[in-house]
């Protein structure tokens, strides 16, 4: 999250792991709970939601899939669905191209 953010919250509830919430100012993203939505949608639903494009990834703390992926999976230990998903290695993400 930028200093751009305007606090308006469109982005909390998004969010798949509660990594998003409202700090002092403005809204912060705990890094330790994002995945960047990999394992549940193809982009990065916060993102499509900001009004003023302030949901960025840090560019100072680039992650891979499969980093990001593990992490969904350890945060959501009890999803059958997202655990199938990635045995079957067909989950969504924002890494992955799809044909449209």
């Amino acid at each position: 999250m930028t200093e751009d953010c305007i606090n308006c919250a469109a982005c909390e509830p998004e969010c798949p792991n509660e990594a998003i919430t409202e700090g002092d100012e403005i809204y912060v993203i705990d890094p330790n709970l994002c995945s960047e939505c990999v394992g549940f949608f193809a982009g990065i639903p916060c993102q499509a939601v900001c009004p003023v494009d302030c949901c960025v990834p840090d560019e100072n703390r680039v992650e891979t899939e499969e980093t990001l992926i593990n992490r969904a999976l350890r945060l959501h230990p009890d999803d059958t669905e997202l655990l199938r998903k990635v045995e079957a290695d067909d989950y969504p993400s924002c890494f992955r191209v799809t044909d449209s």
